[in-house]
């Protein structure tokens, strides 16, 4: 998979890609992550990106040209199966999302700034616009590195074990259950028996029936869809 970042702030999105999960799977040339500096691109000479909004308000808005022309450079190179602006106002990411994501082969990103991108970029290129949450940040990048890292982690041959993603929270719309590791006691508190047993029927029907009331008590929502 090749992912590519549009952005004004790339330097923010050095760290979150060199570690981890997703500089193993860099690594081992499962993904390649580009990151691409907006200002590189800019108007003028001063290296302006940004201009005031029409109609007037607080606030500056990213110009068309910059974008534009970034995204045209790239788009003569390869087709994308998703062009996305990180936005608060996109559709709430989620792993069912993630998971198609996962899938493509080529994603192009875009991390909005200051109080967003010319609408006409949206109307031009976008093919999907994805919120990380009901909150506003500084800019994409953060939204960014989330999807990202939720992404990659899903590539075949990242994970050690393949099958720990197909357990994560909300796969299967619950939460994941109690997990345990040694030692067996810690200052008066046990580990569940059955944990014990070697018993792996049991063990599995113990830990959905521990999902399930977790989810219950956590994020019924998620137990009505």
């Amino acid at each position: 998979m090749r992912i590519d970042i549009v952005t004004c702030q790339p330097d923010l999105l050095v760290s979150p890609f060199a570690h981890s999960i997703v500089k193993r799977a860099q690594d081992k040339g499962l993904a390649e992550i580009h990151l691409h500096d907006l200002r590189r691109y800019a108007i003028n000479k001063h290296g302006q990106i940004d201009d005031y909004v029409f109609g007037g308000g607080a606030g500056m808005v990213l110009r068309v040209e910059p974008i534009a022309a970034c995204f045209d450079e790239l788009l003569a190179q390869r087709s994308y199966d998703a062009i996305i602006y990180l936005t608060p106002d996109g559709e709430t990411l989620r792993q069912p999302l993630v998971n198609r994501l996962s899938l493509a082969g080529n994603l192009l990103l875009l991390c909005g700034h200051y109080k967003g991108v010319d609408e006409r970029i949206r109307q031009a290129y976008i093919t999907h616009e994805i919120s990380v949450g009901d909150y506003v940040l500084s800019g994409g990048e953060l939204g960014a590195a989330i999807l990202v890292d939720a992404v990659v982690r899903l590539l075949p041959g990242v994970l050690g074990n393949e099958e720990s993603a197909l357990s994560d929270s909300f796969q299967d719309n619950l939460l994941s259950p109690p997990v345990y590791t040694r030692p067996a006691e810690w200052r008066g508190h046990g580990v569940p028996e059955i944990l014990l047993s070697g018993n792996t029927p049991k063990i599995d029907v113990w830990r959905h029936d521990q999902a399930v009331e977790r989810t219950r008590q956590r994020r019924p929502d998620l137990l009505q869809e």
